[in-house]
């Protein structure tokens, strides 16, 4: 009996830092912020607070969606992949 509860107590232990990532909630739901734009309806699309996709609803007209181009907050339209505008660096001076 003395080496069960040492052993319990061990057990216990070597648990504890794993209950944090239980806590953790990683869902595939995205979070979506609804808000009216002046005529237009805006819905932000966000997973784990990171934004990545954001559609937009015109009054009049078809909606579309934007998405990250790249990792700093540029969008592009989802509809129009040809207007990829490359990010690099060629030559400075």
């Amino acid at each position: 009996m003395r080496t069960f509860k040492p052993l319990l107590l061990a057990g216990l232990l070597a648990l504890v830092p794993l209950s944090g990532f239980a806590q953790e909630s990683v869902d595939g739901e995205p979070d979506v912020t609804i808000r009216q734009e002046g005529d237009r309806t805006v819905e932000e699309y966000r997973v784990n607070g990171f934004l990545y996709a954001v559609k937009i609803t015109p009054k009049t007209g078809k909606p579309y969606f934007l998405v990250r181009a790249d990792g700093d907050s540029n969008f592009i339209r989802a509809d129009r992949p040809d207007l990829l505008i490359p990010a690099w660096e060629i030559f400075s001076w």
